[in-house]
């Protein structure tokens, strides 16, 4: 018998930019896989994460609500998700759903799953490649047809870490997009790289030594999205031979992009630059959703959750400060949010705000680039926003000042709380306040290999045991858990 409502395939794609995605017109073939499948629903082509990294961005995708609405800003945060949000997790459950979750255990937002299982994402094997993905079928597909099995509708959520650093796809997805001489001793490009003393540790624990061109790493990175891809492509095919694909929501999406060599910021997802502010957005329900449909208007990762609710009609008493877009895929027109709030604490604490013309990036420490302390850009004349414009713009930059303050002024009174962004000042976890020089933050924020990068992001999977939830450790016994 069909199920009365549908189950729930929730792809959350760690660190994918839309603009390295086919589907979203990138002249290499990364995603054919997920290109069908935006030809069987609908792709949303501005969707946005405006505030950044994982922990706030998926905070946003599984509440609802903005950064004022869940009070998490930073990669580090402190403590749990407050209470006086509801995670989607534990919405379906109320509603007879079974949850699980992969690959996310002890994230605050990962609140409210049934059962948590986990995945080697970091680690290279005997080959000195990481198939993360591979690793996470493991687990995930056994788990998709125990839920197929039960009674009740499900909702399974995959948080997969291609193409997350480190860049390490199996072969032949290392060199599908280069065939050049990655070590050849006249190429310049990583130089300012091997320069820079907070991240260069890190990545010579990966790159290949003697490593010289950046267009090496950059193929990497692509090469691990379309290994993603592909592996995907396993957890479709078993939607269809389990029966599903007719009564399952499918979503693919992202947390936040990635910058590449690009902006000083090496590699890595801090910055409010449009490659990390930029993400994918994608609705396959069969019957329920149209085929082949592109929604144009800028949308947010908050808009997600009351979406999908909806969707999958369900009511709930929740303001969401998102808004369902099933209303945009009908072409009803709606006055549509094209200027928003950003925000990172990543490496950085900064905030700003984007307009479909300008990005004004404010400041709120020092950081560990030496930047200037406010910068702006034109979005439409300098889409690589290589051209900081705020000295020769003083009114302009008075003006989005005021916008941005305006709406911060209002997002408090709306929800009785001070912006998270001013109250979080341990953010980096250094437990010194606010850094009072670039060269502070310069010396003080270090990364040295990828057990570190892990660890840094993490939270030990025994804090979750008290929600009483099944945690199920796939990764090797000397593996923390990824944030």
């Amino acid at each position: 018998m069909k199920k009365k409502r549908p189950n729930l395939l929730l792809l959350g794609i760690d660190s994918l930019r839309r603009d390295h995605m086919s589907s979203y017109g990138y002249s290499r073939l990364t995603t054919p896989h997920l290109d069908r499948l935006s030809q069987e629903g609908v792709l949303f082509e501005q969707h946005f994460s405006p505030s950044i990294p994982t922990t706030p961005g998926y905070a946003s995708m599984l509440t609802g609500m903005d950064c004022f609405g869940t009070d998490v800003v930073a990669l580090r945060h402190g403590g749990p998700l407050g209470e006086h949000v509801k995670t989607l997790a534990e919405v379906l459950e109320e509603q007879g759903y079974n949850t699980t979750c992969v690959g996310f255990t002890g994230n605050p937002s990962a609140r409210g799953f049934q059962t948590y299982l986990n995945y080697e994402a970091w680690l290279p094997d005997e080959t000195g490649r990481c198939p993360k993905a591979e690793n996470l079928n493991e687990v995930t597909l056994p788990e998709l047809k125990r839920l197929a099995a039960e009674e009740h509708p499900f909702f399974l959520f995959l948080r997969h870490m291609d193409p997350h650093t480190p860049y390490l796809p199996p072969k032949p997805f290392e060199r599908l997009f280069y065939g050049g001489d990655e070590k050849n001793p006249n190429n310049r490009s990583l130089d300012a790289l091997y320069d820079f003393k907070p991240f260069v540790e890190y990545f010579t624990s990966w790159f290949p030594e003697g490593c010289t061109d950046s267009s090496y790493i950059d193929a990497q990175y692509d090469g691990a999205v379309a290994y993603m891809d592909a592996s995907i492509q396993a957890l479709f095919r078993q939607l269809e031979e389990l029966g599903l694909e007719e009564e399952t929501l499918v979503v693919v999406t992202s947390d936040h992009g990635e910058t590449l060599n690009e902006h000083e910021c090496y590699y890595d997802h801090h910055g409010l630059y449009e490659s990390n502010l930029v993400v994918p957005l994608i609705l396959r329900y069969p019957g329920k959703l149209p085929s082949g449909k592109r929604v144009s208007s800028p949308t947010q990762i908050k808009d997600i959750m009351p979406t999908l609710l909806e969707l999958m009609g369900i009511d709930t008493d929740i303001s969401f400060d998102g808004r369902s877009l099933l209303p945009l895929i009908r072409g009803e027109e709606r006055v549509p949010e094209s200027e928003m709030y950003i925000t990172e604490c990543t490496w950085m604490r900064k905030h700003g705000w984007r307009t479909p013309e300008w990005k004004l990036i404010v400041a709120l420490e020092p950081d560990l680039h030496f930047k200037p302390e406010v910068e702006l850009y034109n979005l439409i004349r300098d889409p690589l926003e290589l051209n900081n414009v705020a000295a020769e713009e003083p009114e302009l930059v008075q003006l989005l000042t005021a916008r941005m303050e305006s709406h911060i002024a209002a997002r408090e009174r709306a929800t009785g709380r001070t912006n998270p962004m001013y109250t979080n000042l341990n953010w980096h976890g250094k437990g010194c306040g606010p850094f009072t020089s670039s060269q502070q933050a310069y010396d003080s924020m270090q990364i040295r290999s990828a057990s570190s990068a892990r660890k840094l992001q993490a939270k030990e999977a025994e804090k979750e045991a008290g929600q009483g939830a099944e945690t199920v450790a796939a990764a090797r016994e000397n593996s923390s858990e990824k944030a």
